[in-house]
């Protein structure tokens, strides 16, 4: 798949795309990740690529204009009908099951907005699609961008150690949607703390019973609405509610 990022920062993405296990993927271009400097299509000696609102007001708004050029050559090296995202306020919340749509897809044209906006004509007329990846502001809409990306690539094959390891996820179907469950490692006591039995026991069916609840009572606290979804498509079984009974 291929994402192509509209920015006026793409150097913010160098180190992102070379680090950590996601990089395999944009290495071997499993995520081709392509980045457009949004200033290289604007005019005049300054390369203005903003301006300021009309109606008055703080901040400035980004020009319609070099970001229908960046797009129109975007889309002329694109082969396919790729949808243009703008990370936006407005747009639908971001979660794991649009991250697993957006895996299995094309790829999209991302736009990352800068400033107070973008115009909104060029949005009118040229997004497809808007994103939020929740109730807060970034300053712009690269963080954004990497976060998706982030998201997608951890999801293609090979690219993490354990191919299982994606499955057993937060919010991932395979856990009913639940939160993931606690994790330790060496020493079996640090500082007085000691692993839980359950984990040292070596009894396969006695560590999944204790995961499961540890699943179930930390999404029960932190995240109710998670435990009413899975009711509602029927994800929890009777052991599940009697466990949830005795909280």
């Amino acid at each position: 798949m291929r994402f192509d990022v509209i920015t006026l920062f793409p150097e913010l993405f160098a180190p992102f795309l070379a680090a950590g296990v996601t990089r395999r993927a944009y290495e071997a271009k499993q995520v081709d990740v392509r980045l457009w400097n949004l200033r290289d299509f604007a005019e005049g000696n300054y390369r203005r690529v903003d301006d300021r609102p009309f109606g008055g007001g703080p901040g400035m708004v980004m020009l319609a204009e070099p970001l229908a050029r960046c797009l129109a050559a975007v889309k002329a090296e694109r082969s396919d009908a790729a949808p243009v995202v703008l990370f936006s306020p407005i747009g639908e919340r971001l979660d794991h099951a649009g991250v697993e749509r957006w895996s299995a897809s094309q790829g999209a044209i991302l736009v990352c907005g800068r400033y107070e906006g973008i115009d909104q004509r060029f949005i009118d007329t040229h997004v497809d699609v808007q994103l939020s990846l929740g109730d807060f502001v970034l300053s712009g809409g690269e963080i954004a961008a990497m976060a998706l990306l982030d998201a997608v690539a951890r999801l293609q094959p090979g690219v993490l150690n354990d191919a299982g390891s994606h499955q057993e996820d937060s919010f991932n179907p395979a856990l009913d949607g639940l939160l993931d469950c606690p994790h330790y490692t060496r020493p079996e006591d640090w500082e007085g703390r000691k692993v839980p039995e359950e984990l040292l026991s070596g009894h396969h069916a006695r560590i999944a019973e204790w995961r499961r609840r540890q699943r179930l009572a930390i999404t029960a606290k932190h995240r109710p609405d998670l435990i009413a979804a899975a009711r509602r498509a029927g994800r929890l079984t009777p052991v599940d509610e009697a466990f949830l009974a005795k909280l």
